[in-house]
């Protein structure tokens, strides 16, 4: 009698370690050193943001959302990188 033996695979999203703003784009650094950016313009509240509130991003959920206090504006990390955008381009 033979045993087969399978292992699931496990994937690990990748998380956030740093972000920032330039201009009207949101950038990410993601644990897997790559760098992603997106149009603010993409959601509906970041739209109406100023520059400088734009610029007012800090990580939250250990790496895995962005937070923007002054506008009460949440986004997850794993929707960034799977390109789940509010607004049409």
């Amino acid at each position: 009698m033979s045993a087969i033996s399978v292992e699931k695979e496990t994937t690990v999203e990748p998380a956030a370690i740093k972000a920032w703003a330039e201009g009207r784009r949101i950038f990410v650094e993601l644990t897997d050193e790559r760098i992603i950016g997106f149009p603010a313009d993409r959601f509906k509240l970041l739209k109406s943001a100023t520059d400088e509130q734009l610029k007012q991003v800090v990580l939250r959920l250990n790496g895995y959302a962005l937070r923007w206090e002054e506008i009460d504006e949440d986004i997850t990390v794993p929707g960034i990188v799977a390109g789940n955008f509010e607004l049409a381009a």
